[in-house]
């Protein structure tokens, strides 16, 4: 009865709910006793040949009567019960879901997807099923036992219901032993699922590298050979499972065969009449759903206990990332000050940043470059407050970033990493799903921006165009733009490129880049990336190596220190001209003063 006692504080909620439904099951248990009384005077009737037709309509009509009255009385406890059990259903699943909205980067490190998805289907499905068919099987196997076997005593013969009722109490030991077996059974069924729920979520989401490797055949085998674990595991909890239905038919079927018997010998020595014996089997076949419920209560709760622990599991999970409720609601603007003097990853004992100090204006751009590895995008992370536990202090606007509200500071920052996900819609709805207000006008400005407008010109459908899931059927420098033209719809206080420009040609970036540096002339721009040309426009940049600044200085500066930065940028311009592009410094130059000899 735990899974009861832990959805008390539900049943406290909608109590007037399921009283509703309590009392349409006493009183449908209550007129069902009337059709048997009636049937076994009718017998009676006809066996002392009393019956008259006035008496037999008398009888039909209060036949009829109780079947209506019954089925009001069940649609009064359906709607009521099954309502109750849909409604904690959306309860849960709001909850869940807003819990998944709020947790950090932590939380879904610890829990793959597959997990998650398990948790909020499977789960929620058999807790739903405890507040539903659990209330209705224990309600139920007590009222309806309850009134039937009253009815049995005082109607018929209490000595007779008593040998009746004997073997039921084995019942309960039996449904206690199988139930503890299910239970334990049950939870590694829903740990299968969840491993076989993540392998295909993961097998869908790289189709296209599993293809291009080669490794479909494997991945199939792999998939199958997990569908074939769970499909044992489940056969095992179907085994549990369907060793109820034997033990109750095992436990009725002696009851009836004592039934029989004894009641014969009772008609024999005018004990009780025939029609009382029909109306005690009648009784007797009454009984037989609220045994089964008993047997399948005990089915419902072990499942719903399982299920309910691993969500409240999930729930529990606190977000490191904490929202002031008082924090500041204006958007942040101005200085970016950065000055961070150590941090680690969660379970990582090796310092990730160290000492990373630097005070970007309004309007300024600031590039961070780095082998990969050196903590480039680390650096953007602690900005969009992905992780708060650090030695050191970021304020944006002269306030540290942790005083604002999330809601107010996240709106002023766009973010483009170098995988953006892009959702199953179509090109218009993927750019506008930045800001749900904006115009049609709006969009193709920042396709625009992002030189992406003309490519969507020859796309299909234009800018309605299906994107497929996460963008499958655009390419690498298609899904980039379209990510920085989502960014730019918000004319974000500072803009984030991520290693953003990593997909897209020389010519392209260069124009991109000068799209922005028009556009953003006041606000405030961080451009990480490994193709050092995307920064060679910056106010400052900041070389990176073991998440330490090794190198800063503007491009001129670096390119004249002779260090990492001049050595890779002319490595890079070398690795352009073989390719037969044209160097950076050159498109640069033409961008800005047109052609050269």
């Amino acid at each position: 009865m735990s899974i009861f006692k832990k959805l008390s504080w539900y049943f406290r909620l909608e109590w007037r709910r399921y009283l509703i439904g309590v009392i349409g099951l006493l009183l449908t248990a209550i007129i069902a006793i009337i059709p048997p009384r009636i049937i076994g005077n009718m017998v009676d009737s006809i066996h002392g040949r009393t019956m008259t037709g006035t008496l037999l309509a008398v009888d039909l009509a209060l036949v009829v009567g109780a079947a209506i009255a019954q089925y009001l009385t069940r649609y009064l406890w359906r709607n009521a019960i099954w309502g109750g059990a849909a409604h904690l259903e959306q309860l849960l699943r709001d909850r869940l879901f807003r819990h998944f909205m709020n947790m950090d980067r932590t939380f879904y490190q610890r829990y793959r997807t597959g997990d998650l998805m398990a948790h909020a289907t499977n789960d929620l499905e058999a807790v739903q099923r405890v507040a539903g068919g659990g209330i209705l099987q224990f309600a139920d196997a007590i009222i309806t036992g309850g009134t039937t076997l009253i009815a049995m005593m005082t109607l018929i013969n209490w000595r007779l219901t008593l040998l009746a009722i004997v073997p039921f109490p084995f019942l309960a030991v039996v449904s206690w032993y199988l139930g503890q077996k299910i239970h334990r059974a049950f939870g590694r069924s829903q740990a299968a699922f969840s491993r076989l729920n993540n392998k295909a979520q993961e097998s869908i989401s790289g189709i296209k590298v599993i293809k291009a490797l080669g490794q479909d055949q494997e991945d199939i085998d792999d998939y199958d050979q997990q569908v074939d674990q769970t499909i044992a595991i489940n056969r095992h909890v179907n085994f549990l499972d369907s060793l109820f239905d034997p033990a109750i038919t095992l436990i009725i079927s002696i009851s009836y065969v004592a039934t029989i018997v004894l009641g014969g010998l009772f008609v024999a020595h005018g004990t009780i009449t025939i029609g009382n014996l029909v109306s005690f089997i009648s009784y007797l076949a009454m009984m037989v759903w609220p045994m089964f419920a008993v047997g399948m209560l005990f089915n419902t709760m072990e499942r719903g206990n399982a299920s309910y622990d691993r969500v409240m599991e999930l729930l529990r999970q606190k977000s490191k990332i904490i929202d002031r409720t008082d924090g500041l609601t204006e958007h942040p603007q101005g200085t970016l000050a950065y000055h961070i003097q150590a941090f680690n990853y969660p379970d990582d004992a090796q310092t990730s940043l160290q000492d990373i100090n630097f005070d970007l204006k309004a309007g300024q751009t600031l590039g961070i470059v780095g082998r990969v590895g050196a903590g480039k995008s680390t650096i953007m992370k602690l900005i969009l407050r992905t992780f708060d536990d650090y030695q050191g202090e970021i304020r944006f606007g002269g306030h540290p970033i942790k005083d604002y509200a999330l809601d107010s500071y996240l709106p002023a920052i766009g973010y483009v990493p170098q995988e953006s996900f892009l959702f199953s819609d179509t090109v218009f709805e993927n750019i506008r799903f930045a800001k749900a207000t904006a115009t049609r006008a709006d969009v193709i400005q920042a396709a625009q921006k992002s030189d992406l407008a003309h490519q969507i010109d020859l796309l299909p459908d234009g800018y309605q165009t299906q994107v497929g899931e996460d963008g499958i059927s655009l390419s690498g420098g298609q899904r980039q733009r379209l990510a920085i033209a989502r960014a730019l719809l918000i004319d974000p206080e500072l803009l984030i490129l991520d290693d953003a420009l990593s997909a897209v040609d020389a010519e392209t970036e260069t124009e991109i880049l000068a799209n922005l540096r028009a556009e953003r002339a006041n606000k405030t721009t961080i451009i990480a990336a490994h193709r050092l040309s995307s920064v060679m426009e910056a106010d400052e940049i900041l070389v990176l190596d073991q998440g330490r600044i090794v190198e800063r200085g503007t491009h001129a500066s670096l390119m004249a220190a002779h260090g990492w930065y001049a050595k890779m940028f002319t490595q890079q311009q070398l690795e352009t001209r073989v390719r037969g592009g044209k160097p950076t410094w050159r498109l640069n130059h033409m961008n800005q003063h047109g052609p050269v000899a």
